[in-house]
């Protein structure tokens, strides 16, 4: 009896909302099939849905577009580039000490499919290195292994899947025995989803059963580690900042001591790492000052001229590129996770497979619905003392998206081999390398030997038998 009055208490509720049709094909439904549509429906929020489609399907809400007064937003250079060393030496002993202490959780955003790497699985299964071909998954757990041995603190790490590969992630995880890290320090969660809506506003079914639900975007991190029970246990922890990061990026350093220092130092609640555009129309972000705030403006959004302005010596002036690696106090993603000052959701147009009134299910060649999405960079103009640091395209960022070219496998392994050189080099060992400075020899160092420059420097110069690079060679295993 209860649970025929829930069912009717439900489909009432999305009746008084106007979303009727969700239950349109109710009658036809077998018992299972029936349990699948209420499952799903009773996670959406009818409230959210509401004001999601007043807001971007009915306009509303105007998408802010004046660039009027647009300025570059400040960053702390390198030393080499006019930054204060005896202030990066600082940044560092404070980033050493918040690790040594447990200060700091890895986060991984890791909710993609390999698909268009033409790779049926979870991105982050998809193998990476030159030589062993190891997985992101692996390449990052490593890393964090490294840096917990050098803090003499465990640094446990919180994963994002999304729903169509929370359990193939899982699996690769166990499979792999956690690749070397304790099963108790790796933490998984989904990624939240809210349903797709016409041009109308109603939301959609993908089949008879099913709701069309699509992830909330990047942004949805943020209160999917508050819904998830995930920053509870940083607390319980006594974790206070999270070091953030995308699952398609092995350059990426995981746990960065500057990094957080810089964080720390700056009592920041988001800190950014920024790079220098490699080209006038490069796909990233850009780190600008909107009527005093800082934020990201995307490449799709920023007038080209402005993309292309230069300073008097021919620089870029807007050259501050976004690569999504952040670091977060947990009390800020509290704060905006769970809900006082959430983030904006952005409209997406999208060809979304439905069933029509006839039940029959269509696949649009042109887009027919609209998907909502946050973006982790609108936090930017929300937090407290951003800080906004320098880092080095060559040891943080060579994202693999593509199958072929730029940001495919391969200009991403040959960007690991490149800085493996430049590790090399700096420890006095020299290969001959071409004008890109890429060697003739496939070699490869192991993030569990050394998960940066400094950290290979210093292993390096206490070996008391260094190995031959040659093609092949693999430091550390």
């Amino acid at each position: 009896m209860n649970q025929t009055l829930d069912v009717m208490e439900l489909k009432q509720r999305f009746a008084e909302a106007g979303q009727a049709q969700v239950f349109r094909f109710w009658e036809e439904l077998s018992k299972e099939e029936r349990a699948r549509l209420l499952d799903r429906a009773r996670q959406i929020d009818l409230v959210e849905v509401d004001r999601l489609v007043k807001a971007h399907v009915n306009q509303t809400v105007k998408e802010q577009n004046s660039f009027e007064g647009l300025e570059p937003a400040p960053y702390i250079p390198f030393p080499q580039h006019g930054g204060d060393a005896a202030e990066w030496a600082r940044a560092r002993q404070a980033g050493e000490e918040a690790l040594s202490a447990g200060r700091v959780a890895a986060f991984t955003v890791a909710g993609g499919q390999g698909t268009r790497l033409g790779y049926d699985g979870p991105k982050g299964t998809y193998p990476v290195t030159p030589v062993t071909k190891k997985p992101l998954f692996q390449v990052f757990a490593e890393k964090i292994a490294r840096s917990a041995e050098r803090a003499g603190a465990p640094i446990h790490w919180f994963i994002m899947t999304s729903e169509i590969n929370h359990a193939a992630t899982v699996e690769a995880f166990e499979e792999a025995g956690y690749f070397g890290l304790k099963e108790e320090e790796v933490h998984f969660f989904p990624q939240g989803l809210v349903p797709a809506v016409d041009s109308e506003g109603k939301i959609l079914l993908s089949d008879k059963d099913l709701i069309a639900m699509t992830p909330d975007g990047h942004g949805g991190s943020l209160r999917a580690l508050v819904r998830s029970g995930a920053t509870a246990k940083m607390t319980e922890l006594g974790v206070d900042c999270i070091s953030y990061f995308q699952v398609d990026n092995p350059l990426v350093q995981c746990l960065d001591p500057l990094f957080i220092g810089f964080h720390l130092l700056g009592n920041s609640e988001l800190s950014s790492k920024m790079v220098p555009k490699a080209y006038p129309s490069e796909k990233v972000g850009h780190f600008c000052l909107r009527n005093g705030q800082h934020e990201v403006i995307e490449y799709s959004d920023l007038p080209v001229e402005k993309q292309e302005e230069t300073l008097e010596d021919g620089s870029l002036r807007f050259v501050a590129g976004s690569v999504a690696i952040h670091v977060f106090s947990r009390s800020f993603v509290e704060r905006l996770g769970g809900g006082d000052g959430e983030l904006p959701f952005h409209r997406a147009d999208k060809k979304i497979p439905f069933v029509n009134a006839d039940g029959e299910v269509e696949k649009p060649e042109t887009p027919n619905g609209i998907k909502f999405e946050m973006f982790v960079f609108d936090a930017l103009p929300m937090a407290k003392n951003p800080v906004i640091i320098e880092g080095d395209r060559t040891q943080d960022f060579s994202p693999v998206k593509n199958a072929e070219g730029i940001d495919s496998p391969q200009s991403c392994a040959e960007d690991q081999i490149r800085m493996f050189t430049g590790w090399l080099s700096d420890a006095g060992v020299e290969l001959d390398r071409d004008e890109s400075g890429l060697p003739g020899i496939t070699f490869e160092i192991s993030p569990a030997f050394a998960c940066d420059r400094a950290d290979f420097l210093t292993r390096w110069a206490k070996l008391d038998e260094k190995p031959d690079i040659v093609e092949g060679t693999v430091i550390g295993g």
